[in-house]
C-alpha cells in the first residue's frame, strides 16, 4: 500500500482539477439538451432534430396530443426553454424522474395523492419560451413535448437550463475536491452517483417546498385531474441550500442532512449550503431547547422528532469536523447545548430517554425506550462531551458522559436478544428494527466486538434480492437507514460484507434497475423491488434524487480509502484502509487544511 500524506492548500484557485473525472455526472454548463428520443406517439417528423441544436430540422407535431418523450440521460433539474417558429398553439410538457410514469397527459407526482400537471404555453408566436422561474422541475430524466392545440406546431430548438447549484458558476459544476476510484466500476459509479444527488438537491433557496398541497390533498383523496404545482417558497437564508429532495419535498430536513454532508464533504465540500440548512433550523429553535422536525414552512405544522431534533444536533457536529470553524461552533454552542439538554431530560430512572414523539424517517412504532432514539442519544452525548472539551465546559462534559454512560449500561440488558442476535425495538415487542440495531454500532453503544459481528451477521441474513430491508417500516427498503447499516458492517471489519451491500442494493438496483434515473438514488421502495415505499400511497411522488440515499459515497472514502479525519478539518487524521476483495484503491479529498489521500 502506498499512502500519499496531506498537503496544504494555499488558496482556492490553486488547487489541481482531481483525477477521473469521466465519472462526473454534473453538466459542463447549465444549457442541457436531451440525448435521445424515448417515445413518440401521433403524427409528427424529425423528432431527433432536438438532439442536436446544430441540425437545421424541426420538430413538427402534426396534431392535437401528438407527442416526444425525450431522455435526458440521467436525472437533470431545471426550467424548459425552446424555440418556435409557430404563430400560435398551446404546447405542453411533462416531467418524471422514472420512466414509470412517462404520460403526455401528467407528470409525476409531489403530492400525496394525484399527479402533477403538464407545463403549458400557449402560443403567441414565433420565438423564444421560457416558463416563469417557480415553474422549474426540480428533478427529471424524461421530458414530453406534446400538441396541446387543434393545428401544427414546430419546434426548432429544446434545451433544459440546469438549476441546481446555483451558487456555483456554470462552468465549475464539475470542480470536485474529492474523487474515489477501484478496480470494481460499481463502486466508482456508486460514489460519483451519490455525489451528484447530493449536487441535484441543493437549489435556490427562493425555490423551496414542493408541497403545495400538504393536509389539503392527503393519501385518502381522491384527484380529479391533474393538480397544478409551484416552487416559490424561501426556505433559508443564502444562495444556497442542502435540502432532501430535488423534486420533492424541496426541504430542510435534519436527518436527510446527517448522511448527505458527509458525502458533500468528500466531493465538493459545498459546506455552505449544509450550514445555510442547519442555520434555517437553528432559528427556529424554541425556548425549551427543541428544534424543528423540518425547516419552514413545515415546522408550522409543530411536530415534534426526537431523533430529528439529534439529527440537527449531529449536522453542527459533521460541519464543524469537517471545517474546523471554532467561530461558527462557538456562535452555535448555547443553542447547542440547549439542544442537548432537552433531549437528556428525557432520560428516566431507567437511564433511558422515554421518547413520546413519534415521528421520525417515517418507520412505524417509534416510542418508549428505542433502541434507535437512545443510540442516537448516545452518540449525540459524547458528541457533546468532546464539543464541550473544546469549549472548555469541563463540567458539562463530565455530566453529558455520565448520561451516556448510563444509557450503555440499560440498553444492552434491557434490549438486547441473544437468541436472535439483535435488539428489539423497545421493551414492548420483539421486533428487531435495522436502524436501531445499525445505530447501537455506529454510535459506540455497543463495544463487544462478538457482539458487533453478531449484529453485523444478523442483518446480512436479512437481505434480499434488492437490498436490506427495515422491518419498522413494513416492507420497505430504506436506503437513508441502509447507509448506517453500511457504516455498521464496516466498523465491524466485515468489508466484503459492505461492499456486496454497496454492489447489490445502490449499483445492481438503485442505478440499474431500468425505473430508476441510473444516476441519482431513490428515496425508498419496496422489498419486493417495486417502487412502492410503504409510507406512501401515491408511487409516482416517491423521489429518486434523495440526499438521504448517499451513505456509500462517505463510506467508500473513509473506510475503503481509509481517510479518516481524527481532529477537526484534519488536524489530526488517520490512514486505516480496509481492503476487502478489492485490488485497488486511489481515493482522496479537500478540507480546509488541505488534501488527502490514500492509495493502494
Amino acid at each position: 500500500m502506498r499512502v500519499l500524506y496531506p498537503t496544504p492548500l494555499l488558496c482556492a484557485t490553486a488547487v489541481a482539477a482531481v483525477p477521473y473525472q469521466q465519472y462526473i455526472l454534473a453538466p459542463p454548463s447549465r444549457t442541457l439538451r436531451p440525448v435521445a428520443v424515448r417515445l413518440q406517439s401521433g403524427s409528427l417528423s424529425a423528432a431527433t432534430a432536438l438532439l442536436d441544436s446544430q441540425v437545421s430540422l424541426s420538430l413538427i407535431l402534426d396534431t392535437f396530443n401528438s407527442s416526444v418523450t425525450y431522455d435526458f440521460g440521467k436525472n437533470i433539474a431545471g426550467s424548459v426553454n425552446f424555440n418556435t417558429t409557430s404563430n400560435g398553439g398551446a404546447v405542453g410538457f411533462t416531467f418524471t424522474e422514472s420512466s414509470l410514469w412517462i404520460s403526455a397527459d401528467a407528470s409525476d407526482a409531489t403530492a400525496d395523492a394525484g399527479l402533477d400537471a403538464p407545463l403549458v404555453f400557449n402560443l403567441t408566436g414565433a420565438g423564444h419560451y421560457a416558463p416563469p422561474t417557480d415553474r422549474e422541475r426540480g428533478a427529471f430524466r424524461y421530458l414530453t413535448v406534446v400538441n396541446l392545440g387543434p393545428g401544427q406546431v414546430s419546434i426548432n430548438d429544446l434545451w433544459v437550463h440546469f438549476t441546481a447549484m446555483p451558487h456555483w458558476r456554470a462552468d465549475s459544476l464539475r470542480n470536485y475536491t474529492g474523487w474515489f476510484h477501484s478496480n470494481d466500476e460499481k463502486l466508482n459509479r456508486v460514489w460519483y452517483a451519490g455525489a451528484y444527488t447530493n449536487q441535484l438537491v441543493t437549489i435556490d433557496p427562493t425555490r423551496g417546498d414542493a408541497l403545495n398541497y400538504l393536509n389539503v390533498i392527503t393519501s385518502n383523496s381522491t384527484v380529479t385531474g391533474t393538480l397544478d404545482w409551484w416552487l416559490n417558497t424561501t426556505i433559508t437564508n443564502g444562495t444556497s441550500t442542502l435540502t432532501d429532495g430535488a423534486k420533492r419535498d424541496r426541504l430542510v430536513w435534519s436527518g436527510d442532512i446527517s448522511i448527505a454532508v458527509l458525502g458533500i464533504a468528500v466531493t465538493t465540500f459545498d459546506l455552505i449550503s449544509v450550514r445555510n440548512a442547519l442555520d434555517s433550523l437553528y432559528d427556529l429553535q424554541n425556548g425549551s431547547g427543541l428544534l424543528p422536525y423540518a425547516g419552514y414552512p413545515f415546522n408550522e405544522l409543530g411536530i415534534v422528532s426526537f431523533t430529528y431534533h439529534l439529527y440537527a444536533l449531529i449536522g453542527v457536529e459533521s460541519f464543524f469536523h469537517y471545517t474546523g470553524d471554532q467561530s461558527y461552533l462557538g456562535g452555535k454552542w448555547s443553542q447547542w447545548k440547549a439542544g442537548l439538554e432537552w433531549a437528556a431530560a428525557q432520560i428516566d430512572d431507567t437511564g433511558l430517554a422515554n421518547v413520546t414523539a413519534s415521528a421520525d424517517w417515517l418507520r412505524f412504532g417509534m416510542g418508549g425506550h428505542n433502541i434507535e432514539a437512545n443510540s442516537i442519544l448516545f452518540y449525540t452525548l459524547n458528541l457533546g462531551v468532546a464539543l464541550a472539551q473544546i469549549q472548555n465546559n469541563t463540567t458539562t462534559a463530565d455530566r453529558w458522559a455520565q448520561l451516556a454512560a448510563g444509557i450503555q449500561a440499560a440498553a444492552i440488558p434491557l434490549l438486547w436478544q441473544p437468541d436472535v442476535g439483535l435488539f428489539r425495538d423497545n421493551e414492548t415487542t420483539t421486533l428487531a428494527p435495522q436502524d436501531g440495531n445499525a445505530w447501537a454500532v455506529k454510535s459506540g453503544l455497543v463495544t463487544n466486538t462478538s457482539q458487533v459481528v453478531q449484529i453485523s451477521n444478523a442483518l446480512q441474513a436479512r437481505w434480499g434480492q434488492y437490498g436490506a430491508p427495515a422491518p419498522e417500516a413494513a416492507d420497505a427498503v430504506s436506503p437513508f437507514i441502509s447507509g448506517f447499516e453500511l457504516e455498521m458492517h464496516f466498523a465491524a471489519n466485515r468489508t466484503t460484507a459492505a461492499l456486496t451491500l454497496i454492489r447489490n442494493m445502490w449499483a445492481d438496483f438503485m442505478l440499474d434497475d431500468p425505473r430508476m434515473t441510473n444516476s441519482t438514488f431513490i428515496e425508498g421502495y419496496s422489498t419486493s423491488g417495486e417502487l412502492h415505499y410503504a409510507p406512501y400511497t401515491n408511487d409516482p411522488r416517491i423521489s429518486h434524487a434523495h440526499g438521504w440515499g448517499t451513505g456509500p459515497t462517505s463510506s467508500l472514502t473513509t473506510y475503503v480509502g481509509g481517510i479518516q479525519l481524527v481532529g477537526a478539518a484534519g488536524a489530526t487524521w488517520a490512514i486505516v484502509p480496509q481492503v476487502g476483495d478489492l485490488t485497488h484503491v486511489d481515493a482522496g479529498f479537500s478540507t480546509t487544511l488541505g488534501r488527502f489521500s490514500s492509495k493502494w
